[in-house]
């Protein structure tokens, strides 16, 4: 008898549960506690249920390139004023996120092809692969680029894009879109105007190279010149030539690199020396003839396109073996490392991080593992 009446309370508060749940998700909340009695509302499974950013490649040469060619024959520019790619993660689908914070989108533009000037709140890089005369134009700054060259467009300030030169040029581009929107700070403005007048292009108010001449000269920094440009909060120079990124690399080639990360080098904000945005960062990483990075695993999350060269990353123990202009997602949380199998030709990693916004939250941390094993403490 004593035991029938065990079991009838137990099922008597099993039933009081599941009614206590329903009453919970009905009202919009969450019950942040466990039971032993009902797996099914545990709410760490539940919280590490949620959708999470995965590693993947996304490849230029068996997918990107062919459907941005497509695109390019069947969406003109009196369809859209955008025509580009942007890379889903399959964790975060249908979130349009390469990861949690950032996305890249490939664009190519048919020649002699430039679109209407827009802003946002969203901070973003071109970045060239292809064609020599890729174009954008920011705060009256007409900004011509090959491949390997970076374009900067931060946030809230008016650019266009397009492609000056007689073949097709492509170029990738990385947002922080993502962040910005899950802050509820994202907005678009796409009527540009001049004084009273709304205008399809920007009028140059500044000489084509205006970046190059006030801070080519790195340590050098004119008086006579206001250095706040656009919205503020941003590097004031606009492009990054890969010429003098490419040299650099070259002249530190024989150097003892981070084991961690190889030879990499970043673009800074020539004014402070910081990062070029607040909430990402983007530098060009090195990985000499046989060169193999040790393991490394960091809360910040990156999006890798190898640009010269070829070789493959370990991400979460899968391997990704990549070639030139590829794009690689390695989520936060992530273990990787990088190798470069060739015994002859270095490989050059462009690479964007949401380093920046973590730091200045208090939220990075980096751990690496040494040869033989030990886990160490890097940030």
């Amino acid at each position: 008898m004593a035991d029938a009446s065990v079991a009838e309370r137990t099922d008597d508060r099993a039933a009081a549960l599941r009614t206590l749940y329903d009453d919970v998700h009905a009202a919009s909340l969450f019950p942040f506690w466990a039971t032993s009695t009902d797996v099914a509302h545990d709410e760490i499974r539940q919280l590490l249920g949620t959708r999470r950013a995965v590693p993947h490649l996304w490849s230029y040469r068996r997918t990107l390139d062919p459907l941005l060619q497509k695109s390019a024959a069947l969406v003109s520019m009196n369809d859209s004023e955008r025509r580009s790619l942007i890379l889903v993660n399959p964790g975060l689908a249908p979130r349009r996120a390469s990861v949690t914070t950032m996305y890249t989108a490939y664009r190519l533009n048919d020649p002699n092809e430039v679109m209407p000037p827009h802003r946002h709140t969203a901070s973003a890089v071109r970045f060239g692969l292809t064609g020599a005369k890729n174009f954008t134009g920011v705060e009256g700054e007409d900004i011509t680029f090959g491949p390997g060259d970076l374009v900067l467009t931060p946030r809230d300030t008016w650019h266009n894009h397009g492609n000056l030169g007689d073949e097709p040029a492509v170029n990738l581009s990385v947002l922080d879109l993502p962040l910005v929107e899950q802050l509820n700070a994202l907005n678009f403005e796409h009527d540009y105007k001049e004084g009273s007048e709304q205008k399809k292009q920007q009028s140059a108010r500044f000489p084509s190279d205006y970046s190059a001449r006030v801070y080519g000269a790195g340590g050098l920094r004119p008086r006579f010149l206001d250095h706040v440009r656009g919205a503020g909060g941003s590097s004031p120079m606009f492009v990054y030539r890969y010429e003098p990124m490419r040299e650099a690399l070259e002249r530190h080639r024989d150097w003892d690199a981070n084991p961690y990360e190889g030879l990499a080098i970043e673009y800074v904000d020539p004014m402070t020396g910081g990062p070029v945005f607040k909430t990402m960062t983007f530098f060009m990483q090195m990985l000499r003839p046989g060169e193999r990075t040790r393991p490394l695993r960091q809360t910040a999350s990156l999006l890798i396109a190898p640009f010269e060269g070829s070789g493959h990353s370990i991400v979460d123990g899968e391997t990704f073996t990549w070639e030139r202009f590829d794009t690689l997602a390695v989520p936060g949380g992530s273990w990787m490392e990088h190798v470069n199998a060739s015994a002859t030709e270095p490989a050059i990693l462009f690479i964007a991080s949401d380093e920046p916004a973590q730091r200045a939250f208090g939220l990075l941390q980096r751990w690496g593992r040494e040869p033989g094993g030990d886990l160490v403490r890097l940030a």
